[in-house]
C-alpha cells in the first residue's frame, strides 16, 4: 500500500575530506595518521513530486573495517570506489517506501553486487551508510520533520515483522510493531549525554609516557589532563588481546588514574584480538581478586573475539556470566545479532557507520531479546558526530555514548563547533545536544559554513 509520505531517490553527491590525527591511533593491530571522512548529499522525490536533499558522513576507518595483511593505501582505495560505485547506485534505485524501508531494501538487493573481492561485508556496510545516513536525513527534510519522529506505523508501510524474525523460542512478536516502540533513551528531551573517553593503545598516561613529539596545540595529552579538561566520569581502555601482561597492566595504571581524578566508570576493548574466552575470564578474575573497585568500575566488555561470527563461533557464555558482553565489529546486522545472543553475548554496541537503517533494526530485535545497547565511536568529526550521538539519545544506552574525534582531531570540526558548540567539546563529562534542532538529524546545515572539495561523483538530479 502506498503511503503519501514515501520517498524515492533521484540524485546522489560524494566527497572525500582528507583528516589528519594530531595523535597516532591505534586499531588492533594497526596505528593510523589520517583518515577520509566521506560525505555524501542524496536528493529524493515525493509522491508529489516535491525533492529534498540530506547529508550524510561517515569515515572510512580502514583498519578497523577491514584488518588485513593487504597495504593500507590499497584498502583506502578500494573503500574510496565503493562509495563511487554507490552514488550511482543510490542515485539509480527506482525504489519508492520510508528510510528504513529503503536502506533495507538496497542492503539487501544491491550492496552485495558492489562489494568486490576480499572487502568484508562491514566494510561494505561503512561505505553504503553514508548514503543511508543522508537518505533519512532527506526524507525528514522533505516533510519538514525530525526523523526519528517518523520511526513508526504513520510514516512507514512495512511494520518490522518484515525485516526481522524472533529467536528461537522466543517470546517476541514484530507483528505490528515498529523501531520507535523500542526507543527508551530521553529523545529531544535529552540536551546532554554522557561521554566517554577512549584511551588509546598509545596514548601516554603519565609523563613518563611521553616520547617528546606529542603536539603543543593547546589541547590535553596526558590522560589526567583530559579528566580534569573535560570532566571525564567514563574511560574506554583499548587492549592487545594478545599480550596479558601489558592487557592487565594497562588497566591498572588508566584505572589508578580514573580513581585519582574521580571517574566512575571503565569498560575494556579488546578489539576482536582474543581467540579464547579464558584470557577474558583470567583478566577479569584477576581483577576481581586483586582490584575489586577497579572491577567495580567496570560497566562492560566490548568485542574480545574475531568479528565474523560464522567463521569464530566461540561460545561465550563463561564471559558474559562476569561481565556484560558487548558485540561491536560482530554485530553487522540483527541476524548477527540473533547468533551473538545464542553463543552468549548480552549486549548490543550499535554504529551508524553500519548504516542508519541496520543500526535501529538492530537496537529494535536487541531490545525485544533483553539485550542491552551501546552506541560506540567511529572517531566522528564534522556531520559525522550528529546521527551518532542523536541515535545514543533516541535508543537509550547501558551508560551515555563514546564521542572520541575531539581527542584526535578536535580542529576538524572547526566550522560545526560554531554552530553545535556543546556536540564537539565534552563539558562536565557530557555533551551538549540542546543546539540540535529543525528537520531531518537537526543538522542546521545551512548555517555551518564550511567549503567542500569539488565533487568526487556526481549522479542523477543533484
Amino acid at each position: 500500500m502506498k503511503n503519501a509520505h514515501d520517498i524515492r531517490p533521484v540524485g546522489a553527491e560524494l566527497f572525500f575530506l582528507p583528516v589528519h590525527t594530531r595523535m597516532p591511533l591505534k586499531f588492533g593491530g594497526e596505528t593510523v595518521d589520517y583518515v577520509t571522512c566521506a560525505r555524501a548529499r542524496v536528493v529524493v522525490e515525493g509522491r508529489d513530486g516535491r525533492r529534498a536533499s540530506g547529508w550524510g558522513e561517515t569515515p572510512l576507518s580502514v583498519t578497523w573495517v577491514w584488518p588485513s595483511d593487504l597495504s593500507y593505501d590499497e584498502r583506502h582505495q578500494a573503500l574510496k570506489q565503493c562509495c563511487r560505485s554507490l552514488a550511482e547506485a543510490w542515485a539509480g534505485f527506482d525504489h519508492w517506501g520510508h528510510p528504513m524501508e529503503l536502506g533495507h531494501d538496497f542492503i539487501s538487493e544491491v550492496l552485495p553486487g558492489l562489494r568486490e573481492g576480499p572487502m568484508p561485508w562491514l566494510a561494505a556496510l561503512v561505505c553504503d551508510s553514508l548514503f543511508d545516513i543522508a537518505l533519512h536525513d532527506a526524507y525528514g527534510n522533505l516533510h519538514g520533520c525530525d526523523i526519528y519522529t517518523t520511526y513508526n506505523g504513520d510514516w512507514m508501510n512495512r511494520s518490522l515483522e518484515a525485516f526481522l524474525e524472533p529467536a528461537e523460542g522466543a517470546a517476541v512478536n514484530f507483528s505490528g510493531r515498529f523501531p520507535q516502540d523500542y526507543f527508551q533513551g530521553g529523545g529531544n528531551d535529552a540536551d546532554s549525554i554522557e561521554a566517554w573517553h577512549l584511551v588509546g593503545g598509545v596514548d601516554p598516561l603519565v609523563q613518563a609516557d611521553l616520547g617528546g613529539t606529542e603536539p603543543d596545540d593547546g589541547y590535553p595529552v596526558l590522560l589526567g589532563d583530559w579528566i580534569e579538561t573535560d570532566g571525564l566520569t567514563c574511560l574506554k581502555i583499548k587492549l592487545r588481546g594478545n599480550d596479558f601482561d601489558w592487557d592487565y597492566d594497562r588497566v591498572l595504571k588508566t584505572g589508578k588514574i580514573a580513581v585519582e581524578k574521580g571517574c566512575s566508570w571503565l569498560t575494556t576493548d579488546f578489539n576482536c584480538m582474543v581467540t579464547d574466552p579464558d584470557y577474558v575470564n583470567r583478566l577479569l578474575d584477576r581483577l576481581r581478586d586483586e582490584e575489586p573497585r577497579l572491577y567495580g568500575m567496570l560497566l562492560y566488555v566490548e568485542q574480545p573475539f574475531p568479528y565474523e561470527l560464522s567463521e569464530h563461533p566461540i561460545d561465550v557464555h563463561s564471559a558474559s556470566a562476569r561481565k556484560p558482553l558487548f558485540l561491536d565489529e560482530s554485530a553487522h546486522d540483527w541476524k548477527e545479532v540473533r547468533r551473538g545472543r545464542e553463543l552468549g553475548w548480552t549486549g548490543v554496541a550499535l554504529k551508524t557507520c553500519k548504516t542508519q537503517t541496520g543500526a535501529l533494526l538492530s537496537a529494535s530485535w536487541a531490545r525485544a531479546h533483553g539485550m542491552t545497547l551501546m552506541v560506540q565511536d567511529l572517531t566522528n568529526p564534522m556531520l559525522a558526530q550528529v546521527p551518532h550521538v542523536r541515535l545514543a539519545a533516541e535508543v537509550g544506552t547501558i551508560m551515555g555514548v563514546e564521542t572520541n574525534a575531539m581527542q584526535f582531531y578536535p580542529e576538524a570540526s572547526a566550522a560545526e563547533v560554531v554552530v553545535h558548540p556543546g556536540l564537539y567539546r565534552r563539558r562536565q563529562g557530557k555533551l551538549d545536544l540542546s543546539s540540535l534542532a529543525g528537520p531531518g538529524f537537526g543538522y542546521r546545515v545551512d548555517e555551518i559554513v564550511r567549503e567542500l572539495p569539488a565533487p568526487e561523483k556526481s549522479c542523477g538530479f543533484v
